[in-house]
């Protein structure tokens, strides 16, 4: 091989790695589009935040690039074919939103098998005749003994959907008690401040009134957030971006998170 041949395959091989390097990280296969089915039927009481979130929600996803959001108030959407397009599914509903046993079982199974569950505040109204749905979201509404400007404290601060919360604030909200609820099987991340309501209204003997929670649930991920009763909570810039956003990344596994050992219930 000559001199000339010898340089020509030199230069030829330096441009080539040239043009490897230039691709760098694009060259990795990309992580497909992530999506969330947002479903907003309602049979009972119908919170007027339900269309503000039926417009936000598709509006974060797409501003932020974390995901693409589907609404439906359909309970027919829920099929093994259709379910199997989304990472997450989001329940903003009230009273018997799914009455076919099996739309029941494959919500229980979709979340089971690894996807994401997110609810927001009236989403324990729903499904009282379905123990699954309670044990899966965490407990059933039992009431709203307050609803103003009250103090909320972070309990976790650690975990996405609060990370970015001072560590207490105030917020306008209609605060829900819960049934078949227990620290037991919920982390808790966010709980009433007791202090700045007359706790005399609750009636849970504890007095243990959290507002956010999150458990894993079979392999898949719960995060219920208590908030969504007034219009202004999901046009709140500190609410959507910095509370619920990552909450849902993390109950689609896209913002990794170790779950704490179980604490027990307060005496």
């Amino acid at each position: 091989m000559t001199r000339w041949m010898i340089g020509a395959f030199a230069a030829v091989a330096a441009a080539v790695a040239v043009c490897l390097l230039s691709l760098g990280p694009a060259a990795a296969e990309a992580k497909p589009k992530r999506k969330l089915l947002l479903f907003s039927l309602t049979k009972g009481f119908h919170h007027s935040s339900t269309e503000v979130l039926e417009a936000e929600l598709p509006k974060l996803g797409k501003e932020t690039g974390a995901f693409e959001c589907t609404v439906t108030e359909n309970p027919d959407d829920f099929t093994v074919a259709n379910l199997r397009q989304y990472d997450a599914v989001f329940f903003f509903t009230t009273q018997n939103v799914l009455p076919n046993p099996d739309q029941r079982k494959l919500l229980i199974e979709y979340v089971k098998s690894g996807k994401g569950f997110i609810g927001a505040h009236n989403a324990t109204d729903s499904l009282y005749d379905f123990p699954e749905y309670g044990e899966m979201i965490g407990g059933y509404f039992d009431g709203h003994p307050w609803n103003q400007v009250c103090t909320f404290k972070v309990e976790d601060p650690t975990h996405p959907a609060t990370r970015l919360l001072p560590p207490s604030f105030r917020f306008k909200e209609e605060v829900y008690q819960y049934k078949n609820w227990s620290r037991d099987t919920c982390h808790v991340l966010i709980s009433l401040d007791n202090s700045s309501v007359d706790i005399s209204k609750g009636k849970r003997a504890d007095q243990d009134y959290a507002v956010v929670w999150c458990k894993e649930y079979g392999k898949g991920r719960v995060f219920f957030s208590g908030f969504g009763h007034h219009d202004e909570c999901f046009r709140d810039e500190m609410m959507m971006k910095k509370h619920l956003l990552p909450g849902i990344q993390w109950a689609m596994g896209d913002i990794k998170w170790t779950m704490p050992k179980a604490k027990p219930a307060k005496k």
